[in-house]
């Protein structure tokens, strides 16, 4: 009932859609277990195309509409437009409709028995602290946890808002205080010059990845406060040192399904070479589309696809050029330059995520390369990028100590309960007094 309650507070009247699907979806699985043969592939067909048809209608109607309309004027075709849509995304949707999309599949594959309990099945749907944005779970790992008995448990308890606290700190100290440079520069394109978009660009890539990851320790922390456990979505991404090693970092719970329903039965790497580039390829313009009804996603998209499919074609050539120049035999330094290579890319693709157009996208690119010049700051800019800095320092510090222990966290894990609790309290002041209260919502709400 609370997830129920969680959801409508949205719009009410969108919870039918989830209702909707959970319906189809629990009687497609229970239908899939109970047959053999072709009915079992109709029944899973059916679960997809419910889905993906509620999916289409949603977020890519009115795209697709505006693209075919755009060609027919192209063609002066004007009196045949197709008429748009009035309608308001429901939030979360991409989420929880791969989360049920995974359960037939995997039912259908045999991995997962179907569920009988409706309500839990609903449950695996609904669950409130990941509904609306991940981790996107698979029912061998969530679904038994709706039977065992929660117990309040201390430890968990503390971990669980542990891991809320710093989920805040990454939100509302960092990503939304970044935000507030990121949306006046990214908003206003033609008057600001390569160096401001530059920096906007950079603090964009710590902004998108502090919000999302931010959210996951919060959904991860709040379910663990209730004593279920949710499976982990980023692994410090920008300490990768390579593009293939940052998708196997970020959006993990994403990565992961397109990886195992769609990467692997187009082929995967078991098929002729140009087959297995069009496979990666494919696989990243999808999941562009799946971020957004807007072409500057897909072009993100095929622009990760581009980067992994050519470190995969230039992997001989780079390795004689690192024996050439004996660059790698520093490991320090060879790892530096890996993870500052792996960021920049990482961060030239977020420029058409960020970008309201296309247009605004090759604009950025454009000036970043050709008019640096004296950053244009005013005091209010300065002062957001001070706080800003001094955040980021922070969340460099801890990822870096993340990185190399087995701790999460610094000092809130500390064995001294002093120190540990003088953190958390610290924690909690240095939200209330940098942390930005009307920042707006999620960025991954809105997919």
């Amino acid at each position: 009932m609370s997830s129920c309650i969680f959801y409508a507070a949205f719009i009410p009247v969108y919870i039918l859609i989830l209702f909707f699907t959970i319906l189809i979806d629990y009687y497609a699985g229970i239908a899939i277990e109970n047959s053999k043969g072709s009915r079992r592939k109709l029944f899973l067909t059916t679960s997809i195309i419910a889905n993906v048809g509620v999916l289409a209608v949603f977020k890519y109607y009115n795209f697709f509409t505006n693209n075919i309309n755009e060609l027919l004027n192209q063609l002066h075709i004007t009196a045949h437009g197709l008429p748009l849509l009035n309608m308001i995304l429901p939030i979360g949707l991409s989420f929880h409709t791969f989360q049920a999309m995974s359960y037939t599949i995997e039912v259908y594959r045999g991995n997962q028995k179907a569920e009988r309990h409706l309500g839990i099945y609903a449950l695996y749907v609904m669950f409130y602290p990941q509904l609306v944005a991940g981790p996107i779970e698979r029912p061998q790992n969530i679904l038994h946890q709706f039977y065992e008995k929660h117990s309040p448990d201390a430890t968990l308890i503390e971990n669980g808002l542990r891991k809320m606290l710093w989920g805040l700190v990454m939100k509302v100290v960092i990503a939304d205080r970044v935000a507030i440079f990121v949306n006046a520069i990214y908003n206003n394109v033609p008057e600001n010059n390569g160096t401001m978009l530059l920096l906007a660009s950079f603090f964009f890539a710590i902004q998108i990845y502090c919000d999302f990851a931010g959210y996951s320790y919060i959904a991860i922390g709040a379910a663990q406060v209730m004593g279920f456990n949710l499976m982990t979505n980023f692994k410090r991404p920008y300490f990768a040192t390579s593009i293939d090693m940052f998708w196997k970092r970020w959006h993990i719970s994403l990565s992961t399904w397109f990886r195992d329903y769609l990467y692997i039965p187009l082929g995967g790497n078991r098929v002729p070479v140009p087959r297995w580039y069009f496979n990666l390829f494919i696989v990243f313009v999808v999941s562009g589309l799946w971020h957004g009804a807007n072409w500057t996603y897909i072009i993100w998209g095929a622009l990760n696809g581009f980067y992994l499919i050519f470190a995969i074609v230039s992997k001989k050539w780079r390795v004689a050029f690192n024996r050439m120049t004996l660059i790698s035999r520093n490991p320090v330094i060879f790892k530096i330059i890996q993870i500052v290579t792996t960021f920049c890319l990482v961060t030239f693709a977020w420029i058409f995520f960020r970008a309201n157009t296309v247009t605004d996208a090759f604009l950025i690119v454009k000036k970043i390369f050709t008019e640096l010049g004296p950053p244009a700051l005013n005091s209010s800019l300065v002062l957001t990028m001070l706080y800003a800095f001094s955040g980021i320092t922070l969340l460099f510090l801890v990822e870096l100590y993340m990185e190399y222990s087995s701790r999460e966290v610094p000092l809130l894990q500390h064995s001294s309960v002093y120190v540990k609790y003088a953190s958390y309290a610290m924690g909690i002041v240095y939200i209330l007094l940098f942390g930005v209260f009307d920042g707006g919502q999620f960025i991954y709400f809105q997919f």
